[in-house]
């Protein structure tokens, strides 16, 4: 069970806090962003969803791409991000680029309205992975592309915020990145979704964090752990010793550059 409203109330609040997203982490971003888009084969005059377009960094370049005859139409429940977003479309003055401000799950658009849905970085954070891609599913065009972002379940720290939280509340919770988070995963969702011509390319990446950018925040075990509803029962105490415990455990890994995370990403495109 998922406590939904305060979930993405939280997720609101943490991403409309990240004014920098853009250049956090480096280049990672905008990166990602880029070799995504690249993935997919677009050409002018294409209706493009771009699903949790953030600050725009998928967006903006794939209107460039389609063009004056193309559409981009980009959503985001975060108004921080769109308002970032906004003044990067009025610099590049495009005319052919709309967004919404609205939680995605329940934004319905036509049937066959877009030739590709894009999600970069955010599809792991939807509450029901395989409904909302038989959303995207239900609002391409045949032969449409679908295309995201994912990690797999090993990165980012995810196994020990997942062994920490079983020691300490003496249950196992699924983790944010576990419903995509192999290669057979992603497939099997969205084979059963629907969709056919299923592609993944795996990029490796990593990088050293400081030790005090490896906190486990009341907001981020929320997050990692989808709102699962056991969390809202957790006593001050007990999340005082999920943190006390986590930090030890990262202690463990540290070394003199700092500590080693994976940040590999899958780049999966699929077509209806």
């Amino acid at each position: 069970m998922t406590d939904l409203d305060s979930y993405k109330q939280q997720l609101k609040e943490f991403y409309g806090s990240r004014t920098t997203y853009d250049h956090e982490e480096g280049t990672r971003h905008p990166l990602e962003a880029k070799i995504l888009l690249e993935f997919v084969p677009l050409h002018s005059g294409q209706k493009i969803l771009d699903v949790a377009t953030g600050t725009g960094l998928l967006a903006i370049p794939a209107a460039e791409k389609v063009g004056s005859q193309g559409y981009v139409i980009g959503i985001d429940m975060t108004p921080g991000m769109l308002h970032q977003a906004r003044l990067k479309i009025a610099a590049a003055k495009l005319q052919n680029i709309e967004l919404i401000e609205a939680d995605a799950e329940y934004l319905n658009f036509s049937d066959s309205s877009f030739d590709v849905v894009f999600c970069c970085e955010a599809i792991v954070l939807f509450p029901d992975i395989l409904t909302i891609l038989q959303k995207w599913y239900r609002f391409l065009k045949t032969g449409g592309f679908v295309a995201f972002t994912c990690p797999p379940e090993t990165a980012y720290m995810a196994s020990l915020q997942q062994s920490v939280c079983a020691r300490v509340l003496g249950v196992s919770l699924l983790h944010i990145l576990e419903p995509l988070g192999t290669p057979e995963k992603c497939r099997n969702l969205l084979i059963q979704a629907g969709f056919r011509d299923i592609e993944i390319k795996i990029e490796p990446s990593g990088r050293y964090r400081p030790l005090r950018d490896k906190e486990l925040s009341e907001i981020a075990i929320n997050i990692n752990f989808k709102g699962n509803s056991l969390l809202s029962k957790l006593s001050q105490e007990q999340l005082n010793q999920l943190q006390v415990e986590y930090k030890a455990e990262i202690e463990k890994l540290a070394t003199d550059q700092g500590i080693w995370e994976d940040t590999t990403k899958f780049f999966v495109r699929a077509r209806k």
